[in-house]
């Protein structure tokens, strides 16, 4: 099947095809062809219920690039012979290519502060290369995936029609997510404040959605399938969630979850090398609460899921999604912990950058 979908990019049915990555998402295909290499997704229409409007969004963004950046590498996918950039097969789904960038490699987790700051750098950068673009022209691909305050509805409504033995195992989580619920007041704040802009922004910066070179240093930024409208909390807030604590949210002994310092200020620094004049005053103070915005958000859907006994996110074993709540809780307080010490480190950086 594979191979007949590639053939309407030319691609021989000789061509050697592996798995490649560790998303979770779309299934992924390193091809390797006389012609060259490639990577091969199938998208996965489940998730994503318009596969067009994220090939629109990444069509709309290179013809931007093209004009107005022509110096910024941007990898886009290849056409097929017909001209296209999405094959559809009925039954089979959505499928694309993309050339294999020579030379590149992506990193699951971030092993150095060098690697997040080159990170940081690269999510800046792609947000910095796209501002004049008209945030409206791009298609939600994703309708309300950071809205915080449709989250906490959904995590009320779990927590009183969800499984009741797992409401009253959970009381200890759903009271201290109630007693913040601080968090959400101050994200509808922000969406209602013209000191926030509406930026083009990635959505899902894990550090695997970075390619970097043979010398470890970041190239550009990949999977743009969560590219739309939104705030800049959302991309460094999921760097802070998945880059400070060398304990991943699957870890079950959460004494390993610690906010490493060098990690945060890696993330501000490469970040502000290419957003500090791009963020106002008002912004720039709030990049330890996009940590907390995007860590509270999780732990509510982590939380919410596991009173509806886990039909969303699935569940490896039993109290798999409550286990992830409490890890992402535990990194929560750990952040809260830091926030005054961390709000410093950024006053002094902004400092620093505008000098």
């Amino acid at each position: 099947m594979l191979t007949k979908i590639l053939s309407s990019y030319g691609i021989s049915p000789a061509a050697i095809i592996q798995p490649h990555g560790s998303g979770l998402i779309n299934n992924t295909w390193k091809v390797m062809d006389l012609s060259g290499n490639y990577i091969f997704q199938k998208i996965n229409n489940d998730v994503f219920k318009e596969p067009w409007n994220i090939a629109d969004n990444i069509e709309t963004i290179s013809c931007h690039l093209n004009k107005e950046q022509p110096g910024y590498f941007f990898v886009t996918p290849i056409k097929t012979i017909e001209g296209k950039t999405i094959v559809y097969k009925e039954n089979e789904g959505y499928f694309r290519l993309f050339p294999f960038v020579k030379n590149s490699h992506t990193v699951n987790v971030a092993e150095t502060p060098q690697q997040a700051y080159e990170a940081a750098r690269q999510f800046g950068l792609f947000t910095k290369m796209l501002k004049s673009l008209p945030v409206e022209t791009l298609k939600i691909t994703l309708p309300d995936f950071h809205n915080l305050s449709m989250r906490y509805s959904q995590f009320l409504r779990a927590c009183a029609e969800g499984n009741p033995s797992r409401i009253k195992e959970a009381q200890s989580e759903i009271q201290f997510l109630q007693t913040h619920r601080h968090i959400v007041s101050t994200f509808n704040e922000i969406k209602n404040s013209p000191d926030f802009k509406l930026r083009v922004t990635h959505h899902d910066t894990k550090i695997s959605n970075v390619l970097f070179d043979e010398k470890n240093k970041g190239i550009c930024v990949i999977d743009l399938d969560t590219v739309m409208p939104g705030y800049f909390i959302s991309d460094v807030g999921d760097m802070l969630r998945t880059y400070l604590s060398p304990a991943s949210e699957e870890e079950k002994d959460f004494t390993k979850i610690i906010i490493r310092d060098e990690y945060f200020e890696a993330i501000l620094q490469g970040y502000l090398y290419e957003m500090a004049d791009e963020l106002t005053a008002k912004e720039t103070r709030y990049f330890v609460y996009s940590g907390m915005f995007m860590i509270y958000m999780q732990a509510l859907r982590f939380l919410a899921d596991y009173l509806n006994d886990d039909i969303y996110y699935g569940a490896a074993y039993n109290g798999q999604n409550y286990v992830r709540a409490q890890n992402q809780l535990s990194l929560l307080r750990r952040l809260m912990d830091k926030e005054n010490f961390l709000y410093e480190m950024v006053i002094a950086a902004a400092k620093k950058a505008i000098l």
